[in-house]
């Protein structure tokens, strides 16, 4: 019953041999890495393209892999490690590390499931659309930290091991976050 167990002791079978480890790790995990990874760059390909490097880079590292954090933390990091060196590829990361908007907003629109009404699937599409938009013009790290409690479902204190933040700058990004979500989406209450 490999769905029960922890991710850290998946993890540690996994290194130890057992690929079934892997998968159920790979399962819990694939759609809220994407989604952090696709809110990040907001272009799927880039996204699809960070997405297979980090899964590649957690394949590379388990013989090494020890317990020194929560899993979602260690792969999160890995993720925002894989980011920070698109950034700097791109000639982005001054964006990244002061909190200044992005002007590149493409919002994506991630549908609704099809056994809905249309007009519950219009509405939720409506609302999709205005929350990525609002998470798309977070400040960088503003924006990160949101998307890391959001879909990686980590703790402050762990969004700021995650990104090399200290606690209280991991909090304050949150907070700020959640504060400008708030005020852009007031009308949705």
């Amino acid at each position: 019953m490999e769905e029960s167990r922890t991710d850290e002791t998946l993890m540690l079978a996994y290194r130890d041999g057992d690929a079934a480890a892997f998968e159920v790790l790979y399962a819990r995990y694939r759609g809220r890495l994407f989604r952090y990874l696709l809110h990040q760059c907001a272009q799927r390909e880039r996204a699809d393209e960070m997405f297979q490097e980090v899964w590649m880079s957690v394949i590379r590292a388990r013989r090494n892999y020890e317990v020194s954090a929560k899993f979602t933390t260690w792969l999160f990091r890995i993720a925002h490690n894989r980011l920070i060196d698109g950034y700097r590829a791109r000639g982005r990361l001054a964006e990244f590390e002061v909190d200044v908007g992005d002007d590149d907003e493409n919002p994506t629109d991630f549908p609704s499931p099809s056994s809905e009404q249309p007009e519950q699937l219009y509405e939720r599409e409506r609302l999709a659309s205005r929350m990525v938009a609002a998470t798309e013009a977070l400040p960088a790290p503003q924006r990160e930290a949101f998307l890391l409690a959001a879909e990686g479902g980590l703790t402050v204190e762990e969004i700021g091991n995650a990104t090399g933040a200290g606690y209280e700058t991991a909090k304050s990004r949150l907070r700020y976050a959640y504060a400008r979500l708030r005020s852009e989406l007031k009308d949705l209450r």
